[in-house]
């Protein structure tokens, strides 16, 4: 499976690097930093949990994600001007901006998030597999105010250690899952905002009917995200009926030759 494969690679990708920087070394880098702080959490909060009572008010928010390539869709983006594509989902009424970091199989790299952090207010979410405290620590470092942690990479152990360490720092944490058990196995970890990938990780193939299956399962005092195959205006009415705080958009935006557009419409159901 492609995410093992991933994750391997990432692990190499730490013991080289844990040779050459020490959690230390990140919490002086952290001391001395003077990145504005934004909250995730407060970004991305719908107002729809009443929807199902006639309660239709608020704004449905999108993560906006910054990401060149993927293992399924290979090259998404040549031109790739992380800088003004941050910029546009800025002005386009982005809630909070998603960039992949991790650098063999999305082509990303940490100094897109912090040049993006120095060049926007929104709160950034760093998109990596996380599966070592170290990287949390390498997250807060380099500017981020969220991190993504997925279920299905972690035993339960590690997941509920990671987020403990995510949370003494102040960060926020996006905890992705993909059917019934992981959702209960995020809750019983004290995750806070819990996100549904409707892609499956083995075929690729996407179903928005992955979040309304468990959006049943996630309470209301949590934050609920739906995540990929979010695409038109038809999408994002189905999945607001669902009472969804916010959903993670990457493709469908980073792609489009008006990116701002693109966001405005979205916003508009």
């Amino acid at each position: 499976m492609i995410l093992d494969q991933i994750i391997t690679s990432r692990k190499q990708d730490i013991e080289k690097l844990k040779a050459q920087m020490s959690i230390q070394d990140f919490i002086k880098q952290i001391e001395h930093n003077s990145f504005h702080k934004a909250s995730f959490k407060t970004a991305i909060r719908g107002r729809f949990s009443n929807i199902a009572d006639g309660d239709g008010g608020g704004v449905f928010n999108i993560i906006a994600e910054v990401k060149k390539a993927s293992p399924s869709k290979g090259l998404i983006c040549p031109d790739f001007d992380y800088i003004q594509i941050a910029r546009d989902y800025e002005v386009g009424g982005a809630a909070a901006i998603s960039v992949l970091t991790e650098p063999h199989y999305f082509l990303g790299a940490n100094a897109y998030l912090t040049e993006i952090k120095e060049t926007v207010k929104l709160p950034l979410l760093r998109k990596d597999f996380i599966v070592d405290e170290w990287q949390i620590y390498e997250a807060k470092a380099i500017g981020a105010d969220a991190i993504l942690l997925i279920v299905a990479a972690l035993n339960q152990q590690e997941l509920k250690e990671l987020l403990r360490s995510a949370y003494s720092l102040d960060l926020d944490v996006l905890v992705e899952t993909h059917d019934e058990e992981e959702v209960k196995r995020a809750l019983e970890a004290n995750a806070e905002i819990i996100g549904v990938n409707n892609r499956n990780l083995k075929t690729f193939e996407v179903s928005l009917e992955v979040s309304e299956r468990l959006r049943e399962l996630v309470p209301k005092d949590k934050v609920f995200v739906a995540e990929s195959g979010i695409h038109t205006k038809d999408d994002m009415r189905r999945l607001k009926e669902l009472g969804t705080d916010a959903v993670l958009i990457g493709e469908s935006i980073v792609k489009s030759s008006d990116r701002i557009g693109k966001l405005k419409e979205l916003k508009e159901v």
